[in-house]
């Protein structure tokens, strides 16, 4: 898939991981609708970019606020990718000091990470599979966030780590299911990143977490994660596949 020309939708773009794919896609010559629930960020961001960006809120648990996005996007042209980077950190132990893990915050995140995902890969493989396709027959490609946290959960990441590794586990099924419409699933699982979650760490926390990773011997950086959403969508090859982006950290227990 092309970048350049091509339409994409990137929920969680105004900021962090999402920010910085909505800046190199739209660098690249994308059109880039930019779907999230911070409108002043968001906003901010398209009126930056100005042509061939636009910003819609966009909560990706609601129906009506994910197809809303989706058509804003139409407006540009038809439908060819979504990266999702929407979504929230949970930190709490399932036995803690204040009693067991509150069920509602569990639910929460679910809900987000996970179903929420799923929400936004359906109506975007509706809009997608409606799409004329390639020359290579590729109708669009969809690239969701994972976390390494899927693989090796903290202590207090349940609901995290859970989320996550839904995630990680539907991606290849619809992935099969999406290849007889030309329609390509992936998911990136970051590390370490520094993300606007790191900043309220102490500058000395975040140092210690960047040197927890073998190499670099440092935090991801949100551009780097946004190298490789593009580099899934311009390689057709690369289909049902959930990619560490981690410097060979393997999380500890705590």
């Amino acid at each position: 898939m092309k970048i350049e020309g091509s339409t994409f939708v990137v929920t969680g773009g105004g900021s962090g991981l999402g920010e910085a794919t909505v800046q190199l896609f739209h660098r690249l010559g994308a059109n880039v609708v930019i779907a999230d629930v911070a409108e002043e960020k968001g906003t901010a961001l398209a009126t930056r970019l100005g042509s061939r960006a636009a910003f819609v809120r966009c909560d990706i648990t609601d129906e009506s606020e994910v197809s809303a996005a989706l058509r804003k996007a139409a407006a540009f042209g038809p439908l060819r990718g979504v990266i999702g980077c929407a979504g929230i950190a949970v930190g709490e132990k399932v036995l803690g000091k204040d009693g067991p893990h509150r069920l509602g915050s569990f639910a929460r995140c679910i809900g987000i990470n996970l179903i929420g995902t799923f929400n936004m890969i359906r109506l975007a493989a509706a809009a997608m599979a409606e799409t004329p396709p390639t020359e290579d027959g590729e109708r669009g490609v969809i690239v969701s966030t994972a976390s390494v946290a899927a693989y090796e959960g903290q202590i207090g990441q349940a609901a995290y780590a859970a989320s996550k590794a839904g995630v990680v586990g539907m991606t290849l099924p619809i992935a099969r299911e999406l290849a007889r419409s030309g329609i390509r699933l992936n998911a990136i699982a970051p590390g370490l990143f520094h993300t606007p979650m790191m900043d309220t760490l102490p500058p000395e926390v975040r140092d210690a977490l960047g040197k927890a990773t073998p190499f670099p011997q440092r935090l991801g950086r949100p551009a780097e994660f946004a190298a490789l959403a593009a580099h899934i969508v311009e390689n057709v090859m690369l289909n049902g596949e959930t990619i560490r982006l981690d410097g060979a950290v393997r999380l500890a227990a705590r």
